[in-house]
């Protein structure tokens, strides 16, 4: 069987990333596999590539595969990458195709979701904080503080792959909620201010443009010394009660978190978040 590797301009640009990718296909041009390996322009992540393999069930146990990685291993360090990162269902075919070319368990990842039919527990506020909300890019008084608080995401557990604090500043906070509004989505946020108007934390979930199916969690974070109140439980309540409000049609909610991140884990089972997946976010150095 002889197979080619065809490198492919990818025309998914993002502002932070890019990805350069690599078609295998046969002597006639029919298509076996892909690999695609997104490139990160921030300097505290440029060490780190997410690298995501596809080859076509029928194709396998042929080396296309590992022809593949070697292509994409290859593209990483020109590019001055030092660890692949890979994502794949625990114990799926994927996961034991990366275990066997080498790639390490960086972290495990717990995909829980909520059914919005289903009760959601009462929590009661916090003293001495309020809560706030907004669609979309932030209200131009909390934009500011809203960044700064993105800083509580800094220590959340990451396994043992290593990567910089990603830097955010006001225009990157107001360009992600525009690229969300965008792809025609909807970004829906609660967030805690503190008896001084700073902000002690917040939650994002991302909505299907048509309010149907399921929503996306995306960052939560209380900023350290605000933690042990209860903040998160409050927060991620009022999301759930508001997302209900605002999107009737709405079926559930999606979130993914560490496995080692017990807090946060036991907010989502307190709410009403049942485990669906693990997925092994795998890495591998170059």
């Amino acid at each position: 069987m002889t197979i080619r590797l065809i490198p492919l301009t990818d025309p998914d640009y993002r502002p932070l990333s890019r990805r350069i990718a690599w078609l295998a296909a046969h002597a006639d041009g029919t298509p076996a596999g892909s690999a695609f390996l997104r490139l990160d322009s921030r300097s505290t992540h440029s060490h780190l590539a997410e690298f995501e393999l596809n080859v076509h069930p029928a194709e396998r146990r042929h080396g296309i595969g590992t022809m593949l990685l070697g292509a994409a291993a290859g593209g990483a360090r020109d590019h001055g990458v030092r660890t692949l990162i890979s994502d794949a269902d625990a114990g799926s075919v994927g996961d034991r195709f990366l275990q066997h070319q080498g790639f390490e368990i960086g972290l495990t990842l717990i995909y829980a979701r909520l059914d919005l039919a289903q009760r959601t527990p009462d929590v009661p506020a916090v003293p001495g904080y309020r809560l706030v909300s907004w669609e979309g890019v932030a209200p131009e008084d909390l934009v500011q503080t809203f960044t700064d608080a993105r800083a509580g995401m800094a220590d959340a557990p990451s396994g043992s792959i290593s990567s910089g604090v990603d830097v955010w500043d006001v225009d990157r906070t107001r360009h992600a909620a525009r690229l969300i509004e965008q792809r025609g989505d909807h970004l829906y946020v609660v967030a805690a201010l503190d008896g001084t108007g700073r902000m002690a934390g917040f939650t994002e979930v991302v909505v299907p443009g048509d309010g149907k199916g399921d929503g996306q969690l995306y960052g939560t974070a209380v900023l350290p010394e605000h933690r042990g109140r209860g903040l998160a439980l409050w927060m991620k309540a009022a999301q759930i009660h508001e997302t209900r409000r605002r999107f009737p049609d709405l079926d559930g909610l999606l979130t993914d978190t560490v496995d080692t991140n017990t807090p946060m884990r036991r907010t989502n089972d307190h709410l009403g978040y049942r485990p669906r997946l693990q997925v092994h976010r795998r890495k591998l150095d170059l």
